[in-house]
């Protein structure tokens, strides 16, 4: 008897299930599909616990590619090491470099040649880590058959012959080198000869932080009413912290509450070659100078987030250093990030960052100058609020999140076989949108991630927040929601006139501002509809309190909406109704999508298919509509209309994979053949595009939609024309825009409700992977092998 041989194959990550091949049966078995190898990115590097900059800067870029980009690629690391420092890791690292063993260096490039799945080799270089063999470490890297990137944590100027000659070599065995600061890639140019094709600048990766209130966190550390000034770092001579001793008798004497935080433990190789040599001096020297109750010495490693607390609790920030050829401060690129007013010696770094007045600038071992710093500072609170505002606006691009996606994109470049890249979608995150929010609606801006409350609130806002968080409820079936959702409900009925219209601008005393009577409100009411109706459309899950207020509301806007003629209110109106679905509603759906079919067809052309003689904001809510319309009425020539026009939208806003919205710096006009216009894109744009992808993939089930979803929301993740960041993980909240140079770090209400639409609609047709454990993994695979053997057993029977 003929029997059937089912196969059945599954990719352990989704845990799904699907016929492969028929012949005949024996018994239904599983084959695991191999998991995908993704291409090695090899690190030579110390990693902690190694406790130096190098080490910890390695850890933060590695973490920040795996947190930014998933089934991409891999990192892997090859320790540096030592006779002296030989360390236990929490997770083994693939290889390991002993500097001070010329054999190590021979092996370990012969296992690198040899292993398939590291495409390229990342080689941390400072010239202290090589010094003990440098012949071998040429030998090293001279024999390595993989693409290399080096990464120049120094680079020294005026160079004798012979280190002249050590770079100019390592140069010439590289892919590409990157170093963090304009003037290391000129004096590359310039005292090296190193030609510009192969040097990157990508800066120091910086820690986003939550803003806290200084003097809240100056409680938690029992340094209420104190002035604080800190520094930071693994402790040594270099560091030249006596300067500052020298210079604190003249400030304690105008500011005798100051107090000066020495934040870190002595460097392990100083205490090996030296001891505690240094710190002693520095504790002698404050009794010296009677400074005891001024000087605080923290002799701890800190952990990132204790570090991150003390440098926001800091008044000023104090960098010393008297190498005048320190190439780059992580240290220093800290402080800044966390909005520190920062007073520093003029390292090359220094005087990037602090030029155009975001600092001060000081001489090396100079306690007259330090003071006189100090003393101007702590005077002029005004100045230190600009100069962090400033600090932090120019350091905003060199988070670890920009600097891995800047990281990978180079090594995507250098490897020879393509690698997709998959940016790592984040976790649903109500943070910010809750901080946004009083008990009456949700605040209009915010000054970078601080509301505003000055800036009053908008019914454009709040109508926005009440269908996000309503999404949010239908996603996740949080109660707390319900809290939310009052509060906005709430704000539109404050809102609603007695002749049925709405009012949009509300100060901060919870009045009407002049704004509502110089403006036209259409587009705001229809957004009142849209959430209103959004409301009622969850009246099974909803409770019956919010269902009855929404429809209220609805019954005594009705009447005023015929008269509603603006494009995009329409819009709002036909979707607001559509979600109501209440067919004593459909005659004014038809009303107004006629009116969107005869705007289309008095302008449409052979080479343009839209409404208007221009593309303008909000675009993609028009055939959103006209397919609402459709799905309400069943009239297909809104459907065709629809996808006509959404198809044509699309052609103009998605350019080689990438999104790019049309730009508020310049409508693209119809016949207009002028370049398009660079920056000014919206976020709300973007989310309005996403949530008609979806709605466009829900009715034509045309798998491109789908795809497009995910490359549009990629756009706030940093697949942007600056590559950099919109949504902020750390806050929750999403930046205002992207400009032609840089991103508008504020974090309002509109931008931060238009993520969160676009993050809850990619949940919806992409949602996140459920993950089985490696374990769990390891066990399907051993039975899937054991069923394999059986399978085959029985078949040679």
């Amino acid at each position: 008897m003929k029997r059937e041989l089912i196969v059945y194959r599954t990719q352990p990550e989704f845990g799904q299930w699907q016929r492969n091949a028929t012949s005949a049966y024996i018994d239904p078995i599983v084959l695991m599909e191999p998991q995908k190898i993704l291409p090695e990115i090899l690190f030579v590097t110390s990693f902690p616990p190694r406790e130096c900059g190098i080490a910890t800067y390695t850890q933060d870029l590695v973490k920040a590619i795996k947190d930014q980009f998933e089934d991409s690629l891999e990192c892997a690391i090859c320790a540096v090491e030592s006779n002296s420092e030989e360390h236990v890791y929490k997770v083994a690292p693939k290889y390991r470099l002993n500097t001070d063993l010329p054999n190590s260096y021979a092996k370990n490039a012969f296992k690198i040649n040899g292993d398939a799945d590291v495409k390229l080799v990342v080689i941390q270089h400072e010239f202290g880590f090589f010094a003990a063999q440098e012949d071998a470490f040429k030998q090293f890297y001279s024999s390595i058959s993989k693409p290399i990137v080096f990464v120049f944590h120094t680079v020294l100027p005026n160079p004798g012959a012979d280190l002249h000659a050590k770079v100019i070599d390592m140069a010439a065995n590289a892919d590409s080198i990157i170093v963090m600061t304009e003037n290391a890639s000129q004096l590359l140019r310039d005292d090296y000869g190193v030609y510009d094709s192969k040097i990157v600048v990508i800066p120091h990766g910086t820690h986003l932080v939550t803003p806290l209130v200084r003097e809240k966190v100056k409680k938690l550390y029992d340094l209420t009413e104190r002035t604080v000034l800190s520094t930071f770092g693994l402790l040594s001579s270099s560091k030249s912290i006596e300067t500052t001793l020298d210079a604190l008798q003249a400030v304690v004497e105008r500011y005798p509450d100051v107090l000066f935080l020495v934040l870190g433990k002595t460097h392990p190789t100083i205490v090996k070659q030296h001891g505690e040599s240094y710190r002693e001096m520095l504790e002698s020297k404050v009794k010296e100078l009677k400074l005891e109750e001024n000087v605080r010495f923290v002799n701890e490693y800190l952990q990132l987030p204790t570090l991150l607390e003390y440098l926001q609790l800091s008044d000023l920030y104090l960098f010393t250093s008297k190498d005048p050829n320190q190439a780059v401060s992580g240290t220093f690129s800290y402080a800044v990030s966390c909005g520190c007013p920062i007073i520093s010696t003029p390292i090359p770094h220094a005087k990037e960052v602090l030029g155009d007045n975001n600092g001060i600038i000081v001489d090396f071992q100079s306690p007259a100058q330090l003071s006189a710093a100090i003393i101007s500072l702590l005077d002029n609170e005004a100045l230190r609020t600009e100069i962090s505002s400033k600090s932090f606006h120019k350091m905003a691009s060199t988070a670890w999140q920009n600097s891995a996606i800047a990281h990978t994109l180079l090594f995507e470049g250098l490897i020879e076989e393509a690698i997709p890249l998959n940016y790592k979608v984040p976790p649903i995150n109500l943070r910010h949108v809750k901080k946004m929010t009083t008990e009456f609606g949700m605040i209009q801006f915010s000054k970078i991630s601080i509301p505003d409350l000055h800036s009053g609130y908008t019914l454009d806002d709040n109508a926005r927040a009440l269908i996000a968080i309503c999404q949010h409820f239908e996603l996740t079936k949080n109660t707390s929601d319900f809290t939310l959702i009052d509060i906005y409900l709430q704000f539109i009925k404050h809102c609603l006139m007695d002749d049925g219209s709405f009012l949009n601008y509300v100060d901060d005393r919870k009045i009407f501002t002049a704004g509502n009577f110089s403006e036209n409100l259409e587009d705001s009411n229809g957004r009142a509809i849209w959430a209103l109706g959004y409301v009622v459309s969850l009246r099974d899950q909803f409770p019956v309190y919010l269902n009855n207020e929404a429809e209220e509301l609805l019954k005594k806007a009705l009447p005023n909406l015929e008269k509603t003629h603006s494009t995009r209110a329409m819009a709002f109106i036909i979707k607001g109704l559509h979600y109501q679905n209440n067919n004593e509603n459909r005659e004014l759906i038809q009303t107004f999508a006629n009116r969107l079919v005869q705007m289309y067809k008095h302008e449409k052309s052979e080479n343009w298919h839209w409404f208007e003689n221009y593309l303008t904001y909000g675009n993609s809510l028009l055939p959103e509509a006209l397919l609402c319309a459709y799905l309400t009425t069943g009239n297909t020539e809104y459907r065709e209309i629809a996808k006509e026009s959404f198809d044509f939208l699309l052609s103009k806003i998605f350019v080689n994979g990438k999104i790019k919205v049309i730009s508020n710096k310049g409508w693209h006009v119809k016949d207009n053949t002028r370049e398009t216009p660079v920056g000014g894109e919206q976020p709300i744009d973007v989310a309005y595009t996403i949530m008609a992808l979806e709605k466009f993939f829900t009715v034509f089930k045309t798998t491109e939609y789908k795809r497009k979803m995910k490359h549009a929301f990629n756009w706030f993740l940093g697949d942007n024309h600056l590559n950099q960041i919109v949504y902020n993980p750390c806050t929750g909240g999403c930046y205002d825009g992207v400009e032609e140079f840089n991103v508008n770090l504020n974090q309002g209400a509109e931008s931060t409700l238009s993520y969160l639409l676009a993050r809850l609609s990619i949940e919806r047709v992409h949602p996140a992977k459920r993950r089985p454990t490696y374990l769990k993994r390891q066990k399907e695979a051993q039975l899937s092998k054991k069923k394999t053997h059986q399978f085959e057993e029985s078949f040679s029977n």
